[in-house]
């Protein structure tokens, strides 16, 4: 049972060619690079590749899986992972590249994963206006999912050395880019039909933005959503199931989630099956899980069975989806 690549050699990059070179191909082998952005430093890793994503939380620590924001390199890159309605192209259109991140519904053509996205129908889309990351999201030609370069809940960095102090041995490298022009985390606004929502002030203020649009921003996440993501719409990814945790033994008729070797009593008489990890890899499981529920709610079982999954490391996360997706509706 573990975490797997806890442990590995950190390479601090320099702000040049080879440096830009090497993190675009660290990231595009499903490694993970800190880099400067004109916020702080993010924590990057292939949004497209859902085990490098998990990689992410594994670092960080991060006690839950909130969607994640995708870096890009343009608006044009955007479009095809994201819809974007009169509003949001407006926008997009005025404050890009910048410290405003918009959340739009998932376009058909959307690579983006599932834990990226924690499920949801919508994505968190930013072009930064750092010299550098746009230099590094041109060379790694693919969404770069990137919270800040922290443990979770530890201040959040604004030059190489704060990412070393937290993630040295946890992170493949990174891109030392000097300070961060501190501005304060980017604007988040949600764009999913009717009045556009304020998730979370930043960079862009408020007033810029109703001035664009001549409208007031709605406030926050959607009544009794549960907490924001990092700033995001929390309405959290259920499946219609009936979800049963802890399932030591399957019913005939549900469908089986399991994790690690063995096979539960009845399993075989389930409707599906699937396994988030047959040798017990926790990142692997991580990466597995959203599309893994959808594959299992979509064979019409009205109850899905959970194995039991450790609490340790990147499983008190995924324990932490399983119970809100098991919770009452």
């Amino acid at each position: 049972m573990n975490d797997h690549g806890s442990m590995r050699q950190t390479e601090r990059l320099a702000a040049d060619a080879a440096g830009l070179a090497r993190a675009a191909d660290i990231l595009r082998d499903g490694g993970l690079v800190a880099f400067p952005t004109e916020t702080v430093y993010g924590l990057g890793a292939d949004a497209t590749d859902a085990e490098a994503v998990a990689g992410i939380y594994a670092a960080k620590e991060r006690p839950s899986f909130n969607p994640l924001i995708s870096h890009l390199d343009s608006f044009e890159s955007a479009r095809s992972q994201g819809w974007f309605d009169e509003t949001a192209t407006r926008l997009a259109e005025a404050f890009w590249p910048g410290p405003l991140t918009l959340v739009v519904p998932v376009a058909p053509s959307c690579t983006v994963s599932d834990l990226a996205r924690a499920g949801l129908d919508s994505v968190g889309l930013r072009v930064p206006a750092h010299p550098l990351a746009h230099a590094l999201l041109e060379r790694t030609g693919r969404p770069v999912a990137a919270p800040s370069a922290n443990r979770s809940g530890r201040v959040s960095p604004t030059d190489a050395d704060h990412v070393l102090g937290d993630l040295d041995g946890r992170i493949d490298a990174v891109l030392d880019g000097g300070a961060a022009q501190v501005g304060v985390e980017s604007t988040i606004v949600s764009c999913l039909g009717g009045t556009p929502r304020l998730l979370r002030p930043g960079g862009v203020p408020r007033e810029a933005i109703e001035a664009l649009i001549g409208m007031k921003l709605e406030e926050g996440g959607e009544a009794g959503s549960g907490p924001l993501a990092p700033g995001m719409l929390a309405s959290h990814y259920a499946p219609r199931a009936q979800v049963r945790l802890n399932a030591t033994s399957i019913q005939p008729g549900e469908a089986a989630l399991l994790f690690g070797p063995g096979a539960p009593q009845g399993v075989e008489a389930a409707q599906a099956t699937l396994n988030l990890s047959k040798n017990g890899d926790l990142v692997e499981a991580a990466a597995h899980l959203f599309s893994y529920l959808r594959q299992l709610d979509a064979s019409d079982a009205t109850t899905i069975a959970v194995g039991p999954i450790p609490e340790t490391g990147l499983g008190e996360a995924i324990n932490d989806r399983l119970r809100r997706a098991a919770a009452d509706r």
